[in-house]
């Protein structure tokens, strides 16, 4: 009888064990693809924001911008979304700037696998400001473009959640964007060679902001040189697409504001430092204006009798008095129109 129960008793400790290894196994701590930093109310606040789209330079940023981004919010979430990095903009959006909002958080994405998380599609859906920090833009295009974040995104646009970026963070904002998928590139050889493979450019559909429509921007314009390949990016999209092609490009230290009638404001330390914003227009007196020669392995020509590109240019002060109208790219105001062209690969002024 003895031996009858403890050879019982065996077998169920056998079971058991086993059955306890399982549950090990079940329990495994789940790996997220993303690092979230939350400062704040931790109940979501339902505002009524205003819209509107902040462009910054790629230095550091500019306070009065920020806060002109920050009010538009009008006191609701604050989502920093970044694919490297940490919580750099939290308390500094959150505290720093005087404006009332309800929670500031970043999430860092880590891969790509991301791009489908409840939990971040959700903070999009509730968020009434969206920031897109520097860092490498391929990666943001990568991970986002045509996945269920980019959308969220273009809904949170639609109902007029204010969106911005610095540096990689306003690169992907227009409707053509560089995507750098194969790394950087020059003024100087993007001029010597227009069809360089490191000029990757698209117009798939990514981050839709309807007042940038046929809009690629550049950012760090003075540090380094940008306008010979911003301008050759343009060259490309007219010759390539077939569209009237525009740019926007921001100083290190300026930032561009456009608010919901299409009116841009230009934000920078003017006179302290120089800090101008580029709005960029092929002459429109040209008839047929494209470039002459745009071809691979050719030096860029777009000449038209030294008047082949209009430039308003505006220097960025602390109260963004200064002005554009993106609904015409015609009216501005505390600006100067300039001309630009390329000749024989040199980007004149």
């Amino acid at each position: 009888m003895k031996t009858i129960t403890i050879t019982f008793l065996l077998i169920l400790s056998g079971c058991s064990s086993e059955n306890n290894q399982e549950n090990s196994v079940q329990q495994k701590p789940e790996v997220k693809n993303y690092m979230s930093y939350f400062t704040g109310n931790k109940v979501d606040k339902i505002t009524v924001p205003e819209g509107g789209i902040c462009l910054m330079g790629g230095a550091t940023e500019n306070d009065e911008a920020m806060k002109w981004f920050l009010k538009r919010a009008a006191g609701g979430d604050v989502l920093i979304l970044r694919t490297s990095g940490s919580d750099g903009y939290n308390s500094y959006l959150h505290s720093s700037l005087g404006v009332a909002v309800n929670s500031v958080e970043t999430i860092v994405f880590k891969t790509a696998a991301a791009k489908s998380d409840k939990y971040i599609l959700d903070k999009i859906n509730n968020a009434e400001a969206i920031w897109f920090a520097g860092g490498d833009q391929w990666e943001y295009i990568s991970y986002w473009r045509n996945t269920p974040i980019s959308e969220a995104i273009n809904k949170a646009i639609k109902r007029k959640a204010v969106v911005g970026g610095t540096s990689a963070g306003m690169a992907i904002q227009g409707d053509f964007y560089f995507s750098a998928q194969n790394g950087t590139i020059t003024s100087q050889e993007a001029l010597l060679n227009p069809y360089d493979t490191k000029i990757a450019l698209s117009n798939d559909l990514f981050l839709d902001n309807a007042i940038l429509k046929d809009v690629i921007t550049d950012t760090h314009y003075d540090n380094p040189d940008r306008k010979g390949r911003h301008v050759t990016f343009l060259a490309r999209i007219i010759n390539d697409y077939k569209v009237e092609a525009k740019g926007i490009a921001c100083d290190e230290y300026t930032s561009v504001c456009i608010d919901e009638k299409g009116i841009a404001r230009v934000f920078g330390n003017y006179p302290a430092r120089e800090d101008i914003a580029y709005f960029i227009v092929p002459n429109t007196e040209i008839p047929d204006n494209k470039p002459e020669i745009c071809k691979p392995n050719t030096l860029l020509e777009w000449n038209r009798n030294a008047a082949a590109i209009n430039v308003y240019e505006i220097r960025g002060t602390s109260t963004g008095v200064n002005t554009f109208n993106l609904n015409n790219w015609k009216d501005g105001v505390g600006g100067i129109w300039k001309k630009w062209f390329v000749e024989s690969g040199k980007l004149k002024e």
